[in-house]
């Protein structure tokens, strides 16, 4: 990527759109009702929409294509089991406006790559396959037979199947994951990156290292037997809305809440929940007893000093520790203790950006704690030292005992839908000696050893030309990976790019040599095999595999389901293979009878998959079995290291708006921080806007320096805004060609997207 430089440019006419109020201090409520049915109506018929919306985390239903919130075991609401922002999915999806072949005739590549993510994804769903060809301006259609055969012809002429990359997005489901990995590592490679590489990556390694899994321990039921929730670099309001019913009722039941968040979310604050009478009423609960607005990537700082608070009153008074835990079922202790008590509390407490007696306040809720739960998201798993942070997290619960025991344990919330079941199904670059050899015993024959690439090492592969061809299952890979111009350069280099795909993403029009586009089927689209309706399955946040039931005719009967278009990829491109492709668009049950051939603690799949609610999958950790070298849950010795900032630089971390969910941008209203017709913002700490010699709203260009590359955005509209001091917020993935290929999370190789140095110029 050549170095760009600030020039002289007015102001874009639509930055003039901009409107501002006040932040919102509660989420949901009754705009959030009107919201939902807003965006349904802007997309489809009312009836299409309330079919569709009745049956979303139904028993039986449609598995919402958003969060992997898990549903609950028992109750479910008849009236609307789903959040706002689950409602904007479903309408997204469910959309009845086209992407055919005469809007491709009418709108040429050149055209797409000027609209913005949003216009792109509200064009509607793709209707049939569709081909670019070398050199061409404009995307044709093409027959499903004759995309496969492209496919195949590329495939086959790699030198190596590792010269091919095939990424996963989160909302692929259980059999679609199964057979996608199944059909890369029968061409003879392990190169399956997949978001996860971006978001919770960091979560299983560190959870792995300590408690021997790399999913969380709790079950939603735990939410409503609690003594302390802890919520860390997190955002529920909008990530994952229908948590907040699940703190809600952890409120009612005495639970108490910790906040731990550079800025101060509705989600966090105050919920008026839109099913009860009270929230029609406007009245709402109150959530987080404490707020703590620690600085960017200072957790590891607040987290130890929380950890020195316990030790010392250990000392002082006794009885704070769960000793008889730590005894039986930890390794570590000691020297874990001997570290913290290393470093002074004040220090410590200095570099988090609050008071001593804001941390000594929310450690003496931690000490008056028996069941403490421990949530996190991105704010954590996305810094250099992300790893670090979360083993200091889990060092905290082992303390208290707080693992193993009902109330109480470990929960970084999960982002699509199944990205933690694609991961169970074997999409991963690193699989392990004990999966491959089951995947080996399964099919008869013998799968490849050798690591793949995971998502940095991708596209550092295709830029450098050691991968041609690069197959996305869903995703919007251009707009979700980190420095953007680096990446799509790499992407245009390769021979052939395929997106399986439901709409239209900026990944469709930044593309290969030759490009394919084939229309998948989503969540709510019926699919029939064989004159039988089929079900998918998916494992939510918390390790429930449950099915999900489309109910709505597709728009064109052009698409296919992913399995399928896995299927018949793998029957044009594989040779011998050894394995019965058809046998599993026969019936999904045949994919699923091969999964639990090949996967344990899917027992019984098909049976137990049809009950209500699903299964619960094996997990040693929630009951004190840790699967680690020594068979014990390992403390961890951690390095805090302040984030060096010159004069002038101010560190950045990507974010979402409330009108978005990953890539997709649902619309341009970030109410709960009262932001509305743009994206291209960015908050600051008023001291620092006044340090600057800004102003509101000023149009300023963003640039990050990192190895002498220097890397810039383009009018970027300043919002003084309630954050710490030194620190900024953008949206996510409008700031995305600020966060450098090579800057990633030690040991995950996760981008690092929370923290970012950062100078702010003037447009002169």
């Amino acid at each position: 990527m050549k170095e760009e430089t600030p020039s002289d440019q007015p102001m874009p006419e639509h930055l003039l759109d901009i409107e501002l109020s006040e932040a919102k201090k509660v989420a949901a409520g009754i705009p959030a009702v009107v919201q939902s049915v807003k965006h349904i109506i802007d997309e489809m018929p009312i009836r299409r929409g309330l079919k569709a919306l009745n049956s979303l985390n139904q028993f039986q239903g449609v598995d919402c294509p958003g969060c992997a919130w898990p549903d609950p075991d028992d109750h479910r609401n008849s009236v609307a089991e789903y959040c706002e922002n689950g409602a904007k999915a479903i309408a997204e999806e469910a959309t009845t406006k086209k992407v055919s072949p005469e809007f491709f005739n009418s709108h040429s590549v050149a055209e797409l790559l000027s609209w913005t993510d949003y216009e792109l994804g509200k064009a509607g769903r793709i209707t049939h396959p569709m081909y670019l060809r070398e050199g061409g301006s404009h995307y044709e259609e093409i027959s499903w037979d004759n995309a496969f055969t492209i496919i195949a012809k590329h495939l086959k002429s790699l030198e190596n199947p590792n010269e091919a990359v095939f990424y996963t997005s989160g909302r692929t489901s259980n059999e679609a994951a199964f057979l996608y990995q199944l059909f890369v590592r029968s061409y003879g490679t392990n190169n399956l990156p997949d978001c996860s590489n971006m978001c919770h990556e960091s979560s299983g390694v560190a959870l792995t290292e300590t408690i021997g899994i790399g999913k969380g321990t709790v079950k939603l039921e735990d939410f409503y037997n609690t003594d302390l929730i802890i919520i860390a670099g997190q955002n529920p309001g909008t990530n994952h809305p229908r948590m907040l019913s699940a703190l809600k009722k952890a409120k009612i039941n005495g639970s108490k809440i910790i906040a731990v968040n550079p800025l101060k979310e509705a989600g966090l604050l105050n919920f008026s929940d839109p099913q009860s009478v009270k929230g029609w009423l406007g009245q709402s609960t109150h959530l987080s007893d404490q707020y703590l607005q620690v600085k960017i990537n200072a957790d590891l700082f607040l987290f130890k000093a929380l950890i020195a608070f316990l030790l010392k009153w250990e000392e002082e008074k006794g009885n704070i520790l769960n000793h008889n835990f730590i005894q039986n079922h930890t390794h570590g202790f000691e020297e874990m203790k001997q570290n913290v008590k290393s470093y002074s509390i004040e220090d410590l407490v200095a570099e988090t950006g609050l008071t001593y007696e804001e941390v000594e306040a929310a450690a003496y809720k931690i000490a008056q704690s028996e069941k403490i739960i421990l949530c996190w998201a991105m704010g954590w798993t996305q810094h250099v030292n992300a790893v670090e942070v979360i083993q200091e997290g889990v060092n905290l619960l082992l303390l208290k005992g707080s693992i193993g025991k009902p109330g109480a344990g470990l929960c970084p919330v999960r982002g699509h839908s199944n990205v933690q079941g694609d991961r169970t199904m074997g999409i991963f670059e690193k699989p392990t000696t004990a999966f491959l050899d089951r995947l080996d015993m399964t099919f008869n024959k013998k799968f490849p050893r050798n690591h793949g690439y995971d998502v940095v090492e991708a596209i550092q592969a295709i830029h450098t030309g050691k991968a041609k061809v690069f197959v996305a299952m869903g995703g919007n890979f251009i707009s979700a990976t980190p420095d953007t111009y680096y990446t799509s350069q790499a992407l245009t280099n390769t021979n052939l790019t395929v997106q399986v795909s439901t709409k239209l993403n900026r990944s469709h029009v930044i593309h290969g040599k030759e490009a394919l586009i084939l229309p998948s089927l989503g969540r709510t689209d019926i699919d029939i095999k064989n004159e039988a309706k089929q079900f998918v399955s998916v494992e939510d946040s918390m390790g429930v595999v449950h099915q999900s039931n489309g109910n709505l005719k597709s728009l064109s009967d052009f698409m296919l389901s992913e399995p399928e278009i896995i299927v018949r990829m793998a029957k044009a491109t594989l040779d011998n293979s050894g394995i019965d492709w058809d046998k599993y668009l026969i019936h999904y049950d045949n994919i699923r009878d091969d999964i639990e051939r090949a996967i344990p603690g899917f027992e019984n799949y098909n049976e137990r998959v049809r009950k209500n609610g699903g299964f619960y999958l094996p997990n040693g950790a929630r009951i004190n079995e840790y699967y680690t070298h020594n068979r014990k849950a390992n403390f961890t010795v951690t390095i805090p290291k302040k984030t060096e900032i010159e004069e002038g630089e101010l560190l950045m971390m990507t974010i979402r708006s409330h009108d978005q969910f990953n890539t997709t941008i649902y619309g341009l209203n970030d109410r709960y921080r009262g932001v509305q017709n743009e994206r291209r913002v960015i908050f600051m700490n008023p001291t620092d806007v006044r340090d600057l010699k800004l102003a509101e709203l000023e149009c300023v260009n963003l640039v990050s320096n990192y190895d002498g590359q220097r890397r810039i955005v383009h009018n970027f509209l300043v919002i003084p805004y309630d954050i710490p001091q030194g620190c900024t917020a953008t949206y996510f993935p409008e700031a995305n060609p600020l966060v450098p290929i090579h800057l990633t999370a030690k040991k995950s190789n996760t981008p690092v997207s929370k923290s970012i140095k950062i100078r702010v110029e003037k447009i002169v």
